[in-house]
Parts: C-alpha cells; sequence; structure tokens
C-alpha cells in the first residue's frame, strides 16, 4: 500500500481535483447501485409498493391525497423517482460493464491475432474493423439489436432484452480495442522476448496470450474506461427510443424516455434527474478515461 501511495501515479491523481472529483461520483453511484436493496427507500418495480394516488407528487412536498413526501418527487404511476433512478442506475451500470467487457474479450482476442499472425487473417479483421466503422456504433447496435430481436421467439422478448442489449452494444464497440492491440502486438512480436519465446518452443498461442497480452494491457484499460462511458449513454439512447430494457426492468434510458412524456405538462422533475444522473455518470467516467489516456501514456499531455 505504501509503494503504490508513494508512486508517480498516486502523485498525479492527487494534483487532479476534478479527476479526484469524478471518481468519488463514479464509486458512490457504483455503491447505490449495488447497494439499491438497502438505500433505496422502496422498490419502486414491486406492484405491492405503489399507490396510484401518490402520483405527480412533486419534489419535497406533500401529497395532496395520502400526505406523503418524496425527496425526488414521483412519476405518474405514484413511483417513488429516487428508488427508479437507483434501480435504474444498476440496469444501465450492468449493461455498460457486461458490454465493454463483451467488446475487450472480442477486440483484444482478434487483435492479438491480427498482429501477430499478420497475412490474409489480418487483412480480414482490419477489413471487417474498417467497415463497422464506417457506421456510428448507435446505428450498428440498433441494426443488431433489430436482428437479434427478430429471432427470438416473442414471448421471451422481454426477459432476453437485457442480455440482446449487451450483445447489441458490445458487439458494436470492439473495434477501438482490436486496431489498438494490433498495434502494439505488432512492436511487441519483434523484440527479444518473443524471440526467446519462440526459440524454447512455445506455440502461437502461448506467446500471445502470456508474453504479449500483459504488455498490451494498459492501453486496453483506458479505452475500456472511454467505452464504457460510451456504452452507457449507447444503452440510454436505445431505451429512450424504446428498443432497449423493457418497462419491467428500467434504466436510466426508459426513465428518461417516460418522464420526455411529461416534460411540457409540467412535471419537470420526472425527466430532470434521472437525465441528471446519466449525465453524472457518463461525464465523471469519461473524465477518469481521460486522465488514465493522459497519465498512462505521457506524450498525449
Amino acid at each position: 500500500m505504501s509503494r503504490f501511495l508513494d508512486s508517480d501515479f498516486f502523485f498525479d491523481y492527487r494534483r487532479a481535483p476534478i479527476t479526484i472529483i469524478a471518481s468519488l461520483v463514479v464509486a458512490l453511484l457504483i455503491f447505490v447501485a449495488v447497494m439499491a436493496p438497502f438505500v433505496a427507500p422502496s422498490n419502486p418495480f414491486d406492484p405491492t409498493s405503489i399507490n396510484l394516488m401518490n402520483g405527480f407528487t412533486p419534489p419535497m412536498e406533500p401529497n395532496a391525497f395520502t400526505g406523503e413526501v418524496f425527496l425526488l418527487g414521483t412519476d405518474d404511476q405514484g413511483r417513488d423517482l429516487l428508488s427508479a433512478i437507483i434501480y435504474g442506475l444498476r440496469i444501465s451500470l450492468f449493461v455498460g460493464l457486461m458490454s465493454v467487457l463483451l467488446a475487450m474479450g472480442i477486440g483484444v482476442s482478434l487483435g492479438l491475432l491480427a498482429g501477430y499472425v499478420g497475412g490474409w487473417i489480418d487483412n480480414v479483421i482490419m477489413r471487417c474493423a474498417d467497415i463497422q466503422m464506417t457506421f456510428p456504433s448507435i446505428l450498428t447496435a440498433m441494426l443488431i439489436f433489430g436482428v437479434m430481436r427478430g429471432v427470438i421467439p416473442p414471448d421471451l422478448r422481454d426477459e432476453m432484452a437485457v442480455i440482446v442489449l449487451i450483445l447489441a452494444i458490445g458487439l458494436s464497440e470492439w473495434v477501438p480495442f482490436a486496431r489498438t492491440v494490433r498495434a502494439t502486438t505488432l512492436v511487441e512480436k519483434e523484440k527479444e522476448y518473443v524471440q526467446a519465446a519462440r526459440i524454447i518452443g512455445l506455440n502461437r498461442i502461448q506467446i500471445m496470450w502470456r508474453h504479449i497480452l500483459p504488455n498490451v494491457l494498459g492501453p486496453v484499460f483506458v479505452i475500456s474506461t472511454i467505452t464504457l462511458a460510451l456504452a452507457i449513454i449507447a444503452e440510454a439512447t436505445l431505451s429512450f427510443l424504446g428498443v432497449g430494457a423493457p418497462p419491467t426492468e428500467p434504466s436510466l434510458g426508459t426513465l428518461i424516455r417516460i418522464g420526455q412524456s411529461f416534460l411540457f405538462s409540467g412535471e419537470w422533475w420526472i425527466l430532470l434527474f434521472p437525465a441528471a444522473t446519466l449525465l453524472a455518470l457518463a461525464l465523471s467516467v469519461n473524465l477518469l478515461g481521460d486522465w488514465l489516456k493522459d497519465t498512462l501514456n505521457p506524450r498525449l499531455k
């Protein structure tokens, strides 16, 4: 621990107040999401805990019928908005994290293969990457989501919606990982330690995963942080458009879509608070990613 506190990494962290604030915001939101059953005032998606008489209650004002007070108000169904945000945050974070892990697994594997083996395999992988980069990732995710939903039986679509959402976003975000790992692998495979591994008889798979992979994880970690922010926004966008998380498992994007319907009728809080939570989460993660990029790559400072 003392070694970490004396490191240049921690020294740079202490000198970046914006990064400290961003990391605290991310840590707080993750903690709240993980501990949702214990910190949320109620389970907003339990029908037995919903009272329709509490609908459209403004923040910190007693309801005209029940007299109950809610910190962030309620939505049209009488659900406590604070609880809905906390539970929606769980879905958004889960989809974002799983999507990044999927994109990382695909991208790193293909990048290692393309960079080390080369030849026609490299050409095929990179041309596929180039083709996918010509389309915005959100459109790619929507296309994949639509195709996968089309092959799933209608009675299973809501149950499989979150899994399909993870696959759609993950398959649309693997290209940055593959391109970065390929470029790093092209450099690493010419170094002496790789030549020594070949001489002692290690096969390609052993060399790629035991020797080259540990040396490409730095850039991968930076990309994964930035991609997490993009994945969270992509999930919110898809859910806002009605092709993401189902109403039975609403994410922040679903809550924003619900709130948008009541914005011009005066119930501004139904949209404002979920949108502010999403903005704080995505911005904080992105700021952390930018700081990591600058810290781990001094030439980019």
